[in-house]
């Protein structure tokens, strides 16, 4: 089994640093390609950019919670529960809105 994990094409995980403004305040994020991919793709089904999506789950996380004390790891896991609802969906035969 792990021959599947350690067998996968290495630009899934090579990390890509995007510049971007949060909530008006420039930053950069680091994350791993595939997760990326993820983010571009929650992005567009939102009808937004990547940018303006991020901007926007960290105003939402703010309003909720407060500054998180690790944005990427929130990123990740948002990535995480975006494939999990799409995986769900797909299982009841849900079409995507």
């Amino acid at each position: 089994m792990c021959q599947v994990f350690a067998g996968q094409d290495p630009d899934r995980y090579t990390s890509n640093t995007r510049r971007l403004r949060l909530n008006g305040q420039s930053t950069s994020i680091r994350l791993e390609n595939e997760f990326w991919k993820v983010l571009d793709n929650i992005a567009q089904s939102e009808g937004r950019s990547t940018p303006a999506f991020i901007s926007k789950l960290h105003s939402e996380v703010l309003e909720l919670r407060g500054e998180p004390e690790n944005f990427t790891s929130l990123l990740r896991c948002a990535c995480l529960k975006f494939m999990e609802i799409s995986s769900a969906r797909k299982s009841f035969g849900i079409a995507a809105e």
